[in-house]
């Protein structure tokens, strides 16, 4: 019953064909070596036709043989089989040695060995050469793979191995020593400076980018060379996404504007003397927001004794469990409603959960409706910073980050402002509390955030359009959520108490080109097909964001990508400012007065 459970029911027809080949294999093996009429040897020939093909289908049988789908077999199902008619073979010949079951001439045995892995194996290796002549004969798509590593070679194998709708028929590689080389059977014929000239005289359809490692610059590169070529580009994943090491045409998807934006992500290093996060109690604020999340998945991956993910907002608190039940994580995270200006509610959360680490990720962060919400913004943003603060200081938590951005760095809108108060609050608290090691991280904009520009633009390009852009000249440094939040993880690592981090973002993106980009992407033709327009400048916002005050005041850190500003939060030439505290309070009792207050609390706030 074991046997017949381990074979399929196209796998019967196998079964039955392998003992017919086999017993033909045994007949060759004695006509050949005797002659084709053998009466000397016929009871011998006829106990080794029954007992030969029956021990080696049963061994199949067992091993699961007659399960394999032929069709889509690999390398390993076929070595697979040679070992296991090997172990048959010499499993009949124990027992025919012991129970001298017939006499088998050693010469028609070799014959008969061989015949039956020629006859066997090319009963399987047909199945693929149907599938080959199936797929010729329809209709494919002339591919191109640009990358003959690993990771483009796996995949042509699986495009071959598999019917797809895709024909790999040759590579681009940039390594001069791969040009005019075979891989996986088919011939690097150029690089990529010359791609588009190989699409266009070849006519290629599809073209497929299979460089985990590429950089966006790179991506963009090839994308910008295959423009208006009517070439269908798809790509495999990062590294980071193919964390698996699994490459394959499923993996295979469209160009997306976080490949030809994004960088290299930050590698976090947290060796066993630095990791922070082990074993530890962490909470993090705003976790349901787009960073937040990020921050409580990376976190689980730096195995802490218990997370607690707070957030204002219910629902999204509850989208971010259930994304987490899915995982099936042994690490326990508890969700946590609150507001972090709350200070009995934060002041009851410390005292009875007592967390050693802590991300601040809550805050408001729209721009534009910050700046008809001064009161409100202060209240969130430094009230919620310094209570968050002053309960890690009282409570002796170990170390607190706090998430600013690029938009504190000479302010001209409220958020931005409450962004660069809320950092002097911090360093304020370090002072109250100096065993607790407080820093703050200011990044760019991310990609795919809440309220990000992306989805609005996408929003706007399936309507048919125009999409709107505030200003032409409008710059903004972006980044992959990954690792922006891969930046707060290692930072926490770095600090000390009282710094503030920044990471190195590279070029900021034109947010026009940007958009003629994403038209791109979804298959239109930017002013042709898909209209940009202008709308202006609005209220809080600046053409052009900076990352420090004095890009000469700055240090490196142990990590490469991370730099420290020498510059203090407080320190603000000769403009003397108010109690920060005492002033803060009489903003947030009077909505009125709050905006100019927060102009006294931060006179760059311009």
């Amino acid at each position: 019953m074991l046997m017949w459970r381990k074979v399929s029911s196209n796998g019967i027809l196998i079964f039955i064909l392998d003992f017919i080949l086999l017993a033909l294999a045994v007949y060759l093996g004695y006509a050949i070596r005797l002659g084709l009429i053998i009466p000397r040897y016929i009871d011998d020939w006829l106990h080794v036709t029954i007992s030969l093909p029956s021990v080696t289908v049963i061994i199949f049988a067992l091993a699961g043989q007659y399960k394999t789908i032929w069709i889509h077999a690999g390398t390993e199902d076929y070595i697979k089989f040679i070992w296991l008619y090997i172990i048959s073979v010499l499993i009949f010949l124990l027992a025919n040695n012991i129970f001298k079951i017939s006499v088998f001439p050693r010469t028609s045995f070799a014959i008969s060995f061989f015949a039956g892995i020629i006859l066997c194996g090319g009963l399987r290796f047909s199945w693929l050469v149907t599938k080959s002549i199936h797929a010729k004969s329809s209709r494919r798509l002339k591919t191109l793979i640009v990358g003959a590593g690993e990771a483009g070679a796996f995949l042509a194998r699986d495009l071959m191995r598999n019917v797809s709708e895709l024909m790999p028929c040759a590579f681009v590689d940039d390594d001069p020593q791969k040009l005019g080389r075979h891989v996986s059977g088919l011939d690097v014929i150029g690089n990529t400076e010359n791609l588009r000239d190989i699409v266009k005289t070849k006519n290629f359809e599809v073209v497929l980018i299979a460089i985990p490692s590429a950089n966006g610059t790179k991506i963009k590169e090839i994308y910008n060379a295959l423009s208006n070529l009517n070439v269908n580009v798809r790509i495999l994943p990062s590294l980071r996404e193919l964390a698996d090491g699994q490459v394959s045409v499923s993996r295979l998807r469209n160009v997306k504007l976080e490949d030809l934006l994004g960088r290299e992500p930050v590698k976090i290093n947290l060796a066993p003397e630095s990791n922070y996060i082990a074993g530890k109690k962490i909470l993090i604020t705003g976790a349901g927001g787009s960073i937040g999340s990020e921050i409580v998945r990376q976190v689980l991956h730096n195995n802490p004794a218990e997370i607690y993910a707070l957030g204002h907002g219910e629902q999204s608190i509850y989208l971010l469990m259930e994304s987490l039940a899915k995982l099936k994580i042994n690490i326990p995270v508890y969700p946590v409603i609150a507001d972090v200006a709350d200070e009995i509610a934060i002041n009851n959360l410390f005292e009875n959960k007592k967390p050693d680490v802590i991300f601040h990720a809550a805050a408001h962060k729209h721009v534009p409706l910050m700046e008809f919400s001064a009161r409100e913004a202060m209240r969130v943003n430094d009230i919620g910073t310094r209570t968050l603060a002053r309960a890690a200081g009282k409570f002796n938590c170990e170390r607190m980050v706090l998430i600013s951005t690029d938009k504190a760095v000479h302010p001209s809108s409220v958020m931005g402002a409450t962004k660069r108060l809320a950092e002097k609050i911090l360093e304020n608290v370090q002072s109250e509390y100096p065993e607790t090691k407080f820093m703050a991280v200011r990044f760019g904009n991310v990609l795919g955030s809440r309220g990000s520009v992306i989805p609005k633009f996408e929003e706007q390009i399936a309507s048919g359009g125009p999409v709107t852009v505030t200003h032409p000249d409008m710059k903004r440094y972006f980044m992959l959520i990954p690792e922006a939040v891969s930046l707060v993880i290692q930072a926490g690592a770095l600090g000390h108490g009282g710094e503030i981090f920044v990471l190195n973002m590279g070029e900021p993106v034109v947010i026009k080109e940007m958009a003629e980009l994403l038209i791109k992407l979804c298959g239109y033709e930017p002013y042709k097909d898909i209209d940009i327009i202008y709308t202006g400048i609005r209220p809080g916002e600046k053409l052009e964001e900076a990352l420090f005050y004095d890009e000469n005041a700055v240090r490196g850190t142990l990590h490469p990508k991370i730099f420290e500003s020498k510059i203090k939060a407080n320190q603000i030439g000769n403009n003397k400012i108010p109690d920060i505290n005492k002033t803060l309070e009489r903003a947030v009792n009077n909505p009125n007065e709050a905006l100019n207050l927060l102009r006294e609390l931060v006179p760059e706030y311009k």
